[in-house]
């Protein structure tokens, strides 16, 4: 499974990339374990600086170097479309229940509570400002994107657009979203309009527990089912999904420990229910260092069942 690993800076949308193999169990029962795989992306490496690194300049850290799948006639294939040939290798080659799968873990772009913490300052923050719905100018209950945010995203958008064209870039096969607000606009100015195939439509499914952790900050309290389908009419949203936010509450907070408890459950219930390969996933920079810290614990995994 490949994945973004994450760089916390608001400048970043979608992030660095990875790779992992993926050992499914039975969807009749609920445990998955989570292993690493190495040698793929730069991210992997102990040298590699995830505050610095920047996966636009790397080709999302995908590492230039040969692989077993190669064959003579490849000379003029990118290195994604051979790594794509490596990918199909492994699954081929995989005993029933290991599955190969790549992630695509994509930030929000900065959303008017960043730009409210950065303005007001973390302490004031977090003791005032961030249990208010917003001030005289702006709204950050839940916030949309600032200006700077939806830059962000449409710079993503054309990076995409420029690795479909020149690199072959194998595309997602299916997308996630985070319900709030910040998210939901992010995944639409990041895919829409690219060179997508027709059998893998650009149609994000809104995963509840895809959301970021869960304070009593109003930017974390999300809006109501009624809204997602009346702004995002092509979005799916997942079965079970409540009209209202009935996670959140006021001046409480998730514990770190049930945010990790939360990601894995909602990765194993993509992985259990999801066959395909290449996957996106828009969240929030806590909820997918929570993916990496209770699921995939490294940018480079093999997840199998036991």
């Amino acid at each position: 499974m490949l994945i973004f690993k994450p760089i916390h800076a608001a400048a970043i949308a979608v992030c660095s990339l990875a790779f992992s193999e993926a050992n499914p169990q039975s969807i009749l029962h609920s445990h998955f374990d989570y292993t690493t795989v190495t040698g793929y992306f730069l991210q992997d490496l102990p040298s590699t600086n995830a505050s610095t690194f920047d996966f636009a300049a790397t080709n999302f850290g995908l590492v230039n170097r040969t692989y077993p799948a190669d064959h003579k006639n490849d000379a003029k294939k990118t290195q994604w479309q051979r790594f794509a040939a490596q990918v199909s290798q492994l699954q081929h080659q995989a005993s029933k229940n290991v599955q190969y799968k790549v992630l695509f873990m994509g930030r929000h772009g900065e959303g008017y509570h960043n730009a409210a913490e950065s303005y007001y300052g973390t302490p004031a923050w977090n003791c005032y400002y961030s249990i208010l719905n917003g001030n005289a100018t702006v709204t950050w209950a839940d916030p949309d994107l600032t200006p700077r945010g939806v830059t962000q995203a449409l710079l993503v958008n054309k990076f995409w657009a420029f690795k479909i064209e020149t690199q072959k870039i194998p595309t997602p096969e299916s997308y996630y979203t985070s319900p709030l607000t910040r998210c939901l606009v992010t995944v639409n100015l990041t895919f829409t309009g690219l060179d997508l195939p027709n059998h893998h439509p650009f149609v994000p499914i809104v995963k509840e527990f895809f959301r970021e952790g869960i304070s009593g900050h109003t930017c974390d309290r999300r809006r109501s089912k009624t809204y997602i389908q009346d702004s995002f009419p092509n979005y799916k949203i997942e079965k079970g999904f409540t009209e209202n936010d009935e996670l959140w509450e006021a001046l409480h907070a998730e514990t770190s420990v049930d945010q990790d408890i939360r990601s894995r459950k909602v990765m194993d219930d993509v992985f259990s229910h999801d066959g395909s390969t290449y996957i996106s996933i828009t969240s929030h920079s806590g909820e997918i260092a929570s993916l990496l810290r209770g699921i995939l614990m490294s940018q480079i995994l093999r997840w199998g069942a036991s």
